[in-house]
């Protein structure tokens, strides 16, 4: 098993080091911003997939926390001077926001079960999103408004290592959190609530901090999303968002955080190639039933998502490995 870990490690470092090297090999704009793009819904995945693989929530309002950080950090950008330590700052107080706001709706919510809870979820982000379109002299309502971005990422490379660095340390921090005892207790609040709170926890208190965690790693990712675009409306907060995480955490694998990562290049990649080829073919004008079937053919045949898919596989093949071989009459005393 410390045999595995370590090659996980290194398969992993050897791909964050391809990263690394990729904006010097290569000097495709498209694919740096793509890249850029996949790296923040990896963190969004990511934040959803503690909800959703770890703890067992289903939210339909995770948008919100998204939000909560692109127009934080857009508003004190376009208010104040943008420089490194506003940006810095403005990823502070969204995560300070998005964590105490999601604290107590985790209070409040969280005691439901299942399905009403995620359609309270969903009526709480609506109202967040009936707030931003009517806050017109600090939102812009619908239509939004551009900012401007700190002169250090005028170079999209600059912004690329920094989306990087935050998608490795984000991935470190939540695996670390989830392989903790508190991350143990989140697995069995998932498989066994009641049994759970036989043994002494709880439910509530660590469902209400996986929430919490989530909301805060959701925020950092809207931080970014809005950077990248040097631009923020309502769309943040649309359902769209929620979904996508939704879908880029089932594709992946739940409950693994490197599914997320996969999911969201999956998606990520198959949305840029779908929506392209409709430049050329007026079939693909209606991509989303060509991403519809995509998806529906990944879950026939990755019904645990594509890590969890290949991990579930090399479990098997270990077990067999481990099996003990019968004793034969050459190998037996006699």
């Amino acid at each position: 098993m410390k045999q595995k870990f370590q090659w996980n490690n290194y398969l992993l470092g050897v791909v964050v080091l391809a990263l690394v090297i990729f904006p010097f090999v290569s000097d495709s704009r498209t694919w740096t911003i793509l890249l850029t793009q996949i790296f923040i819904f990896s963190i969004l995945a990511m934040s959803y997939d503690i909800l959703l693989g770890y703890t067992g929530i289903v939210s339909f309002g995770h948008a919100m926390f998204f939000g909560m950080g692109a127009y934080t950090t857009a508003i004190m950008l376009k208010k104040a001077e943008p420089t490194m330590t506003v940006f810095f700052l403005s990823i502070g107080v969204g995560m300070l926001l998005a964590g105490v706001i999601s604290f107590f709706i985790g209070l409040l919510t969280l005691r439901l079960k299942s399905h009403f809870f995620a359609m309270l979820t969903l009526a709480v982000s609506g109202l967040f999103l009936v707030l931003a379109e009517k806050w017109r002299t600090l939102t812009y309502g619908n239509d939004g408004f551009t900012f401007k971005a700190p002169e250090f990422f005028k170079d999209r490379m600059m912004f690329y290592f920094l989306v990087l660095a935050m998608l490795v340390l984000v991935y470190i921090c939540l695996r670390r959190f989830v392989n903790s005892p508190f991350g143990r207790v989140l697995v069995a609040v998932r498989e066994n609530e009641q049994r759970t709170q036989s043994l002494g926890f709880n439910p509530l208190h660590y469902k209400v901090i996986a929430s919490v965690v989530a909301g805060v790693i959701a925020s950092l990712a809207g931080s970014l999303y809005a950077v990248s675009l040097r631009f923020v409306n309502t769309s943040v907060l649309a359902m769209d968002i929620t979904l996508d995480a939704l879908l880029m955490t089932i594709i992946g694998g739940v409950g693994t955080l490197i599914g997320p990562i996969v999911g969201a290049g999956i998606i990520e990649l198959t949305q840029h190639y779908l929506s392209g080829l409709a430049k050329e073919y007026p079939i693909f004008e209606r991509w989303i039933i060509f991403f519809g079937i995509i998806y529906i053919l990944a879950v026939i045949f990755f019904p645990r998502g594509v890590v969890g898919t290949i991990r579930e596989k090399m479990w098997k093949r270990q077990a067999k490995k481990s099996e003990v071989k019968p004793v034969t009459k050459k190998e037996g005393l006699g």
